[in-house]
């Protein structure tokens, strides 16, 4: 039982870490589509003038 419940801690600390590590993950690629989106921004404007 002892083991049972220390594999079930390892788990769950283990998915939240998960969770952290797609969390960040998801910000940086949200980072990386915004400069690019500020870039094509400033090329078009370029364009248009």
């Amino acid at each position: 039982m002892k083991i049972a419940s220390v594999g079930a801690l390892g788990a769950l600390a283990t998915l939240l870490a998960a969770c952290n590590t797609v969390d960040g993950v998801g910000k940086d690629v949200e980072a990386g589509g915004e400069v690019i989106q500020d870039a094509s921004n400033e090329v078009k404007e370029d364009i248009n003038d």
